[in-house]
């Protein structure tokens, strides 16, 4: 009877040692500062200056890329149509909303011509469309001869290029005037026949035997009209016969811009129509969406590949080829991957279900429900020191931080396939509004595609490098 006190008190002891070993040996949180800057009431004169001896020269490019060039970048607060800080950002979720549920259903149901001579390389700049309301960047090129200047959606996860032509029987409004093909020298009308005018995923022919396209996007917007060719201008250097939509009837959420440059993966996309003559590459750095003035720019060649990108293969969709799919292994946070989000809840399966996509377009980053829910659970755990506050739309997971210049939060680090990305701490806790409440920048779907959005690629190069199949992020690369 003695021996089952004396095994108790052995045991006990011993109990509480593991105990204590297990959890004094793990590490610390990984933490990093944040500055405090709540949305901007603050509007800006939107100056976009075309002549070239106005633009400094980029620090981003290969040095012996002497055509890759680029402009200088504005935020478009001047196309705020008087709306506050607040209306506008409500705008751009509902509008985000929207096109992730386009994307997802698209995904779901699974759907060259080049000027004379070849160039190493030319860019553009990108502007942030915050202002807008929606979640797009927008670049200022030439459309036509002589090239008229206009702002145009970059957009990676749609094909088709397009902008609004006169006459217009209904088009949104927009800044500049509306494009005129009867004044440009270079327009050029595709036949029924052509092979650029089977490309087209919905087509069609007037009396006139000339091409007629028509592209729907999930939130409602469409474009009707003329499938042609044209000389499109990227400050001076000269992109021609490139097949585009001249839309007479356009309707949708596009205000401020003249029509997108679909930049996605497709066959008539801008990336596939000119491969050539820039060898399938080209990179973008995204502004800070409440900047007025960092310098940004999307640069299309060689020059475009960013010596510090850290790359990771892209996946091929075999039932849709306009998405950039990629491989996300896991997440961590404060240094400490997170347990539960795995491989197997982003893998793209053989018939093109799930998938993780890297869109331009996107504002907030969406995961695979049990991810976003394992990886919110992890962030608030290592934010349980900062006041929390009611949630914001889509945001499960906000805070009050008014009266706070910074303060300290858990880093976030995405891990694709070959390439660790570490996300600057504005890339995903946010300003929802001008009072101080901030937003972890992140939302579940219940559908099988995720998407990681522009506010997450904010400040980073993002390198499409076709030719090689796979995409780089490259820090501090703007």
């Amino acid at each position: 009877m003695e021996s089952i006190p004396k095994t108790n008190t052995v045991l006990f002891p011993l109990t509480i040692l593991i105990f204590f070993l297990s959890t004094s040996s793990s590490a610390p949180l990984q933490y990093q500062n944040l500055v405090l800057n709540p949305l901007s009431s603050n509007t800006h004169t939107l100056s976009w200056p075309e002549s070239d001896s106005l633009l400094p020269e980029s620090t981003v490019h290969d040095p012996n890329a002497a055509s890759t060039t680029t402009l200088q970048l504005r935020h478009l607060d001047s196309l705020s149509l008087d709306k506050t800080p607040e209306q506008l950002f409500h705008l751009r979720l509902q509008r985000d909303a929207l096109r992730v549920k386009a994307l997802t259903s698209l995904a779901a149901v699974g759907n060259g011509s080049r000027a004379a001579g070849t160039v190493d390389g030319f860019s553009s700049s990108i502007i942030s469309g915050l202002s807008q309301g929606s979640g797009e960047y927008f670049t200022r090129i030439g459309v036509g001869t002589p090239p008229k200047y206009v702002y145009m959606v970059l957009d990676t996860g749609s094909d088709v290029i397009w902008i609004q032509c006169a006459p217009c029987r209904k088009c949104y409004s927009q800044v500049d005037p509306v494009f005129d093909p009867t004044k440009s020298r270079s327009f050029v009308g595709i036949s029924c026949g052509s092979p650029l005018c089977r490309k087209l995923d919905s087509q069609g022919c007037n009396s006139r035997d000339r091409c007629l396209y028509q592209v729907s996007y999930g939130d409602g917007s469409f474009t009707v009209g003329e499938f042609s060719t044209e000389t499109l201008t990227f400050r001076g250097e000269k992109v021609g016969r490139v097949a585009l939509g001249c839309g007479h009837d356009n309707e949708g959420l596009f205000v401020g811009a003249a029509g997108l440059l679909g930049l996605g993966r497709g066959k008539l996309s801008f990336p596939l129509q000119t491969g050539r003559q820039f060898n399938r590459k080209f990179s973008y750095c995204l502004v800070d969406r409440s900047a007025s003035s960092r310098p940004s720019s999307i640069v299309f060649g060689d020059a475009a590949v960013s010596r510090t990108a850290r790359f990771t293969p892209l996946l091929v969709n075999p039932k849709l080829d306009t998405f950039y799919y990629v491989e996300l292994l896991g997440i961590s946070v404060g240094g400490v991957r997170v347990t539960g989000i795995t491989a197997s809840l982003f893998k793209l399966d053989s018939i093109g279900n799930g998938g993780v996509i890297i869109d331009s377009g996107t504002s907030v980053t969406r995961l695979t429900r049990p991810a976003y829910v394992a990886l919110r659970n992890a962030f608030r755990a290592g934010t349980s020191s900062l006041k929390r506050a009611p949630e914001f739309s889509l945001f499960d997971t906000c805070y009050d931080l008014s009266g706070k210049a910074e303060v300290k939060v858990p880093t976030v680090v995405l891990h694709f396939g070959g390439a660790d990305v570490s996300l600057p701490a504005t890339n995903y806790l946010i300003p929802v509004d001008t009072d101080g409440s901030f937003c972890f920048a992140f939302a579940g779907t219940t559908r099988g595609l995720s998407i990681v959005g522009n506010i997450q690629q904010q400040g980073f190069r993002v390198v499409y490098d076709l030719a090689g199949s796979r995409i780089g992020f490259a820090p501090r690369g703007c």
